[in-house]
């Protein structure tokens, strides 16, 4: 099978369980706001800057490192050593997971207060942290049939994954009211680790049926420290510009609310804004971002696999009709959502401010879409560090938009920054991929 209808195989499997999951996360939200309100809504979202950020830490590096050696080994014929490397990557992330899991708990009430400024966020992040462990074990065996481009357990997991965390969730809100009792926002992080622990016991139970894990999953101790600097030598430049990105999101996160009430706004209604924005607004226009997700998530291994072949004119090739297909489907979502984003606020959300915020996002589709394209082109052929540089000033111009728009413009202010960042990492990955394949090929 050549290396087009691989991608495309894949990125239909992926895209398919990535619009079956967002379709469903997309009445799971619904039920959300019209269960537990707009603000109760913006104070679960709050500490998802929390989890990005520990998911960094522990292993979002690991697993993309993984998933590009994973392709290279294959390349080379070396099958037993990517089956090592999966299981070195899975002893170092879920040590950190635990790590992790461990210091939350301890320091959730002073992470609350000083830094998501809202101490009802302390019993969310101490159930939040019990899913880093599982979370890891599915991330990591992820990564790796994903470098072998093999979609069928990543996408099944991810559909295990959201179908338990939105039938646990209903089930205890459903249990709850029959007791009498009055069920708080926290039973939605208790779904997402439900989510977690049954994904990982997927993927776990897939790998123990297959004999060639058994024989040669865990390395012997030379073999590890061997693949550990492998891993970890491609892997934390990946981990730091995560970590970095993520801490500049949760400052942006964070001081969203609190600048919306520098504008004047009360907290209650500077929190139901950012819920609306993040939970109702920014997943509709990220709902067809499945496909570009599909393919971007297809093409790291496979760059990496070309790169190591050093075949010239496909790398080429492959890179532009990645781009006029984004661009193509980035335009036909925004004209979409320009046309229906008002009817898609009210009946869906039966919010008019989330039509509103709908119709000014709409602008980012075509770059947005691309984005995600151009960043796993660029982190393919091992420029890692560039991709983090421009990730980071393209929050930099984010961040400004809080900070320096939001108290004078409002929550406006804030989705212009938005739409100027998209155009900057648009427009830098753009030029640096053509004086790159120019150069190369």
């Amino acid at each position: 099978m050549s290396r087009t209808h691989t991608i495309i195989k894949g990125t239909f499997i992926l895209t398919i369980t990535g619009f079956i999951t967002r379709f469903m996360g997309f009445f799971y939200r619904m039920f959300l706001s019209h269960t537990f309100g707009e603000e109760n809504v913006g104070l679960y979202q709050l500490v998802f800057p929390i989890y990005a950020l520990c998911f960094s830490l522990t292993c979002a590096g690991i697993e993309l490192a993984l998933s590009r050696c994973t392709a290279k080994y294959i390349a080379e014929g070396r099958k037993k050593e990517a089956c090592e490397l999966l299981g070195t990557s899975l002893i170092l992330t879920v040590s950190a997971s635990c790590v992790i899991t461990f210091l939350i708990q301890r320091y959730a009430a002073d992470i609350s207060t000083a830094f998501l400024h809202d101490i009802r966020c302390c019993d969310l992040l101490i159930i939040l942290s019990y899913a880093f462990p599982f979370a890891s074990v599915h991330s990591c065996i992820c990564g790796y049939y994903l470098g072998l481009k093999r979609t069928y357990i990543p996408a099944v997991s991810q559909f295990i994954e959201q179908t338990v965390r939105i039938a646990s969730v209903w089930l205890i809100y459903l249990y709850s009211t029959r007791q009498g009792l009055t069920p708080g926002i926290s039973i939605a992080v208790a779904g997402l680790i439900a989510g977690e622990v049954f994904s990982s016991l997927y993927c776990l139970l897939h790998i123990s049926r297959k004999q060639h894990f058994r024989s040669s999953l865990f390395p012997d101790p030379f073999s590890f420290l061997e693949h550990c600097h492998e891993l970890l030598k491609l892997s934390l430049p990946l981990t730091g510009s995560r970590v970095l990105l993520n801490i500049l999101q949760s400052i942006e996160a964070v001081s969203i609310p609190l600048c919306l009430q520098n504008y004047g706004m009360a907290v209650g209604k500077a929190l139901s804004i950012y819920g609306v924005l993040t939970g109702m607004a920014l997943p509709c226009i990220l709902f067809p971002s499945a496909i570009t997700n599909s393919v971007s998530t297809m093409l790291l291994p496979t760059v990496a696999e070309i790169q190591t072949q050093n075949i010239r004119g496909e790398m080429r090739s492959l890179t532009r009709k990645v781009i006029c297909s984004c661009i193509f489907l980035g335009s036909i979502c925004c004209a979409f959502l320009l046309l229906s984003g008002k009817w898609i606020g009210r009946f869906l959300f039966h919010s008019t401010m989330a039509g509103d915020f709908i119709l000014t996002l709409a602008w980012m589709c075509p770059f947005m879409y691309t984005n995600t394209s151009l960043t796993s082109i660029i982190n393919g052929i091992g420029k890692t560090t560039l991709s983090f540089l421009i990730q980071t000033l393209s929050l930099g111009i984010r961040i400004s938009g809080v900070f320096f728009l939001i108290p004078a413009f409002g929550i406006s202010g804030y989705l212009w920054g938005l739409l100027a960042s998209q155009l900057f990492i648009f427009c830098t990955s753009l030029i640096y991929l053509r004086y790159y394949l120019n150069k190369e090929y």
